[in-house]
């Protein structure tokens, strides 16, 4: 990689600062392989191991096993909590979604976030206001707040994505109306009770629940 990076180098005139130039000296550029991470940043953090990279927020780094976050089921989804906002500051709220085939929720407003998702598998068929879009594995999808949207799981396996919500703040309301999701156990059936607390908490959180379609 090294030889490349002075090819490069050369072929564009590229004038590197003296940083660069010491790391592409004699003795970093040779035929040995390539420092690992561990070691590469042992020797980033030389002089002083307790030294934090300026600029870096190291109480905000957050790390989630797989399948460690806290999940909920909401009416037709399984979410699971990645970063929140109490973890990003308030900038944005992430999870990772899984539908069951037929599931999905009923046509909603949000006022105050925009939602993104991208697919990691299956297949969702997606109602933004009245357009209808079909989106499944690498694809992405930006709805902005103030558009009505739902969308459909109508294959016959899971779908998952990940969810992007920005800002932060709406899964205080998954938390607070969906059902915790216990490991190893079905998802619960929709109920009054789940719809009773939806419809009650949704003002509180700029969210219109719109009737099925």
């Amino acid at each position: 990689m090294m030889h490349q990076m002075i090819d490069l180098r050369e072929e564009y005139d590229i004038e590197l600062s003296e940083d660069w130039k010491s790391t592409l000296a004699p003795g970093h550029d040779s035929d040995q392989p390539e420092i690992a991470c561990a070691e590469a940043q042992t020797v980033a953090s030389a002089g002083d191991p307790n030294a934090a990279v300026p600029g870096s927020q190291p109480d905000l780094v957050k790390h989630v096993a797989a399948g460690s976050g806290a999940a909920y089921w909401g009416p037709g989804s399984l979410m699971t909590f990645l970063a929140t906002g109490k973890d990003t500051g308030g900038a944005f709220f992430v999870s990772e979604m899984c539908v069951p085939p037929g599931g999905g929720p009923p046509p909603h407003v949000h006022s105050r976030e925009d939602e993104s998702f991208h697919m990691q598998e299956g297949t969702l068929k997606v109602q933004v206001g009245a357009d209808t879009l079909t989106v499944s594995a690498g694809d992405f999808v930006f709805l902005p707040r103030g558009i009505a949207h739902s969308f459909k799981n109508t294959g016959d396996t899971n779908a998952r994505a990940l969810v992007l919500i920005t800002p932060a703040g709406l899964e205080n309301f998954f938390a607070e109306v969906f059902e915790p999701a216990v490991k190893g156990f079905p998802p619960p059936p929709p109920s009054s009770e789940l719809i009773a607390r939806s419809l009650a908490a949704a003002p509180r959180y700029g969210l219109a629940l719109l009737p099925p379609e």
